[in-house]
């Protein structure tokens, strides 16, 4: 595995529904954990850090497509549900984004935040793996970014979805590394 030569001048951090009503997903305390340590190194380093969170208009998802049932746990969304967790301590200086799809750039601006600043390299982490960080990550291929996904700061609702993302998509879009090994190659 080669080191990693970031420069944080290029490089942004984006953080995929680290959410009051989402974190409680298994293994989103170890999401948090990592998640912060990369926001610190972004922090250290004056790097771009983009928070993206999911919210509805009037409490409704926007799209409401005829799926066949699943057995997707239900989503319970109480007041607050779509804050950005304290333990990020997000500040003046990050860019929040709001969502109200899957992807972090469909009706967003998050593309334009991102080439006005010359950033064409995405750190990429949150939860759900395959659902808000893989179509974020599709997207994002799309538009031409390089990407490292840093895979024990994301999950989601099975493992095997998660190793369904990290084993077959990703890999074909960007490089895959630990919070470890992330932190221990970079070029600081």
């Amino acid at each position: 595995m080669d080191n990693l030569h970031i420069d944080f001048k290029k490089t942004a951090l984006v953080l995929i529904d680290l959410q009051k009503g989402i974190v409680a997903a298994p293994g989103g305390k170890e999401v948090v954990d990592n998640a912060v340590k990369l926001v610190d190194l972004f922090r250290r380093n004056n790097g771009f850090i983009s928070f993206v969170r999911v919210s509805f208009l009037d409490g409704k998802e926007s799209l409401h497509p005829l799926v066949d049932p699943t057995d997707t746990p239900a989503v319970n969304r109480p007041l607050g549900w779509d804050e950005l967790i304290p333990e990020l301590r997000v500040s003046e200086k990050d860019y929040v984004v709001t969502k109200r799809q899957w992807g972090a750039f469909f009706g967003t601006d998050l593309n334009l935040q991102l080439r006005r600043r010359g950033i064409d390299t995405i750190v990429l982490c949150g939860i759900a793996t395959n659902i808000g960080v893989e179509s974020t990550a599709r997207e994002a291929y799309q538009y031409g970014y390089n990407q490292i996904f840093i895979t024990d700061a994301m999950t989601t609702f099975t493992q095997e979805a998660h190793e369904a993302s990290i084993r077959f998509i990703f890999p074909r879009i960007g490089k895959l590394r630990t919070t470890e090994e992330f932190l221990s190659q970079l070029n600081e």
